[in-house]
Parts: C-alpha cells; sequence; structure tokens
C-alpha cells in the first residue's frame, strides 16, 4: 500500500518545478491555493484538496496539453484519500465551466491561459450541465476550490513548503494510507 511519501515526491519531482500559467511552478501554485484555503477557514479535507487539485498535471506530459488532468488526479488520489478530497480535485474543471456560466464578470476574470484551457474543457456550462453538476457529490467544495485555483498565481509568494502541510494530508486520508509503518493488523 503506498504511503503519502510517494504522493508528496510528486511536488519534489522536475514536474512540479514547471510553470504552471507562466508565473508560477506547479508546486508554487498548489501550495498557494492550500494557503488560500486556509485563510478562508475551508476545512482540513477542502485544504488537502486545494494543494492537491492539479496534481493531475504532474503524472502527464505537460506538452501534451490539458488531458484531463483533474479525473486523473481524482483516481489517483483514491488511493489515499476519500471522496471529500477526490470530488473537489476531479470537478474543478467543471467549476471553472459551472462558474462562467452563472456568474457575471467571472469568465473576464480568468487568466489567458485559463480562457485557452476552457474551450478545451468544453466551454461555459449550459442549463442542463449547470443543474446536474449542482446535483454531484462535492460541487461546492469544488467552487470554493476553483476561485482559489484562480488565485494561486503570485509570483514570489511566500508559503509553507509541501511538507508542511503533511499533517493535514495525513489526518484525513483514509485509514492506513498516511504511512507504511508498521501497524498492529500488519503492514501498512
Amino acid at each position: 500500500m503506498a504511503d503519502l511519501d510517494e504522493l508528496l515526491a510528486l511536488y519534489e519531482s522536475d514536474a512540479a518545478t514547471a510553470m504552471y500559467d507562466e508565473v508560477v511552478t506547479e508546486r508554487e501554485h498548489a501550495l498557494q491555493a492550500a494557503v488560500l484555503a486556509e485563510a478562508a477557514g475551508a476545512d482540513a479535507v477542502t485544504v488537502a484538496a486545494a494543494l492537491l487539485h492539479d496534481v493531475g498535471r504532474l503524472l502527464v506530459d505537460v506538452a501534451a496539453g490539458d488531458r484531463a488532468h483533474e479525473r486523473l488526479g481524482e483516481r489517483h488520489l483514491t488511493r489515499w484519500f476519500g471522496p471529500d478530497v477526490t470530488a473537489p480535485v476531479g470537478l474543478h474543471v467543471a467549476a471553472k465551466r459551472y462558474l462562467c456560466a452563472t456568474e457575471a464578470g467571472y469568465a473576464e476574470a480568468l487568466s489567458a491561459v485559463s480562457v485557452r484551457s476552457l474551450a478545451v474543457q468544453g466551454g461555459p456550462m449550459d442549463d442542463e450541465q449547470v443543474s446536474a453538476f449542482r446535483a454531484l457529490d462535492g460541487w461546492e467544495a469544488a467552487v470554493a476550490l476553483r476561485r482559489w485555483d484562480d488565485e494561486a498565481k503570485v509570483a514570489g509568494l511566500a508559503t509553507p513548503t509541501v511538507a508542511d502541510f503533511r499533517p493535514v494530508l495525513e489526518a484525513v486520508a483514509l485509514p492506513g494510507r498516511a504511512s507504511a509503518l508498521p501497524t498492529e493488523d500488519g503492514p501498512g
């Protein structure tokens, strides 16, 4: 069973040093999103989702384009976390589409890179898609996550390290998934 070291190593890899939105690295973006979630008073599962929301980008070749990084990330994170963490990760792109459809001025405030990716991701939702999105578990957390995602693009912002968020991740990990240390029931 994989422990959190494997997951956290992704954020120390070369992939995490790739430029996100041409302003911050993938690692900086993740950390800024988590800091914003904490500052907003989000619960631990939502802070974890904010930190991990773009983990799918660390798993695919950045040059290959979007490649549904949100779904890839959601699937990957099920190794460690339940749906309270994984659902907002899997829905954060849909949340952008939702906000473009439901909030006046939202689309105009997106970064140039987010505008380009919106086209690849299906554009703003139609009314039927909005209703279907609102019926999904985790949609509200995904909308909050999306807002932090949009803001987490500040060059040079000081943040804690990825390792500093390990206690949060351990607190919300599925039983036996935070550590590979042996337990009373056997290896972790």
